[in-house]
């Protein structure tokens, strides 16, 4: 059963699909126990990261190349590859017989030897301790051995040279860790950590994160876990956790966060002020926007208001807006690439293009917000990516276009760095 989840996950993705909607629906789909849905998603997540190493592989054991594979049969032969190659504590065997059957089963009855030849191909070459063929470019072999587009490894290679960009290439494929930030409204990690240790759950304190817990061991559904209900913590990676603070808001400030949903940050924005202010969070989708809501309500703050609109042009809807906000977060829509160890479809959607529609929007939700903000105030413009034209050259432009703004500080987290978490950037800008 897991196989055959994992395989509907790869068919969903591939025709466009997110791999986390898709995963959620095919787990509800199917009764399975824990152990199981945690093998579909190791093999499914797996899979999917991995797509460009996979593909690889077909291209030197089959006749046809991947990408002329029939679709199907293509994430059929990855999965089976994938359990060859990357899991080691599954039988060999027993991937190639319950791969065949899969296809003998999906209507590939007519291809089922031509699964089990190549899988068995790739047994006899996994024994005889052979890998995939080495590429001379450095960016090819990169893109090979660490499934990223071809663009990906040049731009990796630019920022960080070879060795650096392997570190980063690396990252990519770890599990990402599982922090929650704890709501201190309600109570304190140690408490929150006490509580978890009686169910079994263990956790460790996030060094430089004060509200921050790592969680090492825990099963079953979230919702179920102590405290969920009662909205004593929230799900957040520790290098979004950075980011809030940086605004240094205060009791009774008045906040735009101009990209809100699903919340994360804004909802720690009112966590820090004590809920003794006015935030407003803002996103152009309502339906996004109930997310917010919604774990507002959980969490029990109160100081939250929500809006749909296009953040770029909310003076224009909301006059009275000019020079009201002490703090303004833009937390602006990016390429993600520091988040490919989370969203292992991630890599595959971005494009260069993509990016450069990115980069204009950013810089149309700065401008949009810089009327917003009173003298004296901050903005802080944050992204979850590495592109430095998304970030350090982003922010260079608008700094050079509005001589009233300084920046007072910006830093770079790679996910490679020790403890960071997923890949973030932020710039802390003050007006006068």
């Amino acid at each position: 059963m897991p196989r055959m989840a994992a395989w509907k996950v790869l068919q969903a993705v591939s025709a466009g699909a997110y791999a986390e909607t898709a995963l959620d629906q095919v787990l509800n789909k199917y009764s399975m126990k824990a152990i199981d849905k945690a093998l579909t998603t190791e093999i499914a997540y797996g899979s999917i990261r991995q797509r460009k190493y996979l593909d690889s592989w077909i291209d030197n054991l089959a006749k046809i190349s991947a990408l002329k594979q029939p679709p199907r049969l293509r994430w059929l032969l990855h999965i089976g590859l994938y359990q060859i190659f990357l899991m080691e504590r599954i039988p060999v065997s027993a991937v190639v017989n319950t791969t065949v059957q899969l296809a003998k089963n999906n209507n590939l009855n007519k291809l089922s030897s031509v699964v089990n030849g190549i899988l068995r191909n790739a047994i006899r070459i996994r024994e005889a301790g052979q890998g995939l063929p080495f590429k001379s470019n450095a960016s090819e072999e990169l893109a090979q051995s660490f499934s990223i587009p071809l663009w990906l490894a040049n731009s990796l290679i630019t920022w960080r040279g070879e060795q650096g960009a392997k570190s980063i290439a690396m990252a990519f494929n770890q599990p990402p860790a599982f922090d929650l930030r704890i709501n201190r409204c309600k109570t304190n990690p140690r408490s929150v950590q006490e509580i978890f240790d009686k169910f079994g759950i263990t956790s460790l304190p996030i060094k430089g994160c004060t509200s921050g817990l790592q969680i090492t061991s825990g099963m079953g559904d979230l919702r179920k876990w102590p405290g969920y209900e009662g909205g004593e913590w929230s799900v957040q990676d520790r290098s979004s956790q950075w980011i809030a603070p940086l605004l240094e808001a205060e009791p009774g400030d008045r906040i735009l966060d101009a990209c809100s949903a699903p919340g994360g940050k804004a909802t720690h924005l009112a966590e820090l002020i004590d809920d003794n202010g006015e935030i407003w969070a803002v996103d152009r989708s309502p339906k996004r926007l109930q997310k917010v809501s919604e774990n507002a309500t959980r969490l029990g703050l109160n100081s939250l208001k929500c809006l749909a609109a296009d953040a770029s042009m909310l003076l224009d809807c909301k006059p009275h807006w000019k020079g009201y906000f002490q703090r303004i977060l833009v937390d602006a829509p990016c390429s993600g690439l520091g988040t490919l160890s989370r969203n292992p479809d991630a890599r595959w959607r971005m494009t260069p293009e993509k990016i450069d529609e990115l980069i204009i929007l950013q810089a149309r939700l700065l401008r949009g917000v810089l009327p917003l903000l009173s003298p004296g105030g901050r903005i802080v413009y944050s992204t979850c990516t590495m592109h430095p034209e998304e970030n350090f050259k982003q922010v260079g432009e608008f700094l050079a276009l509005h001589p009233k703004v300084k920046l007072k500080y910006q830093n770079q987290i790679w996910p490679d760095d020790a403890q960071s978490g997923d890949g973030f950037y932020a710039a802390v800008i003050d007006i006068d």
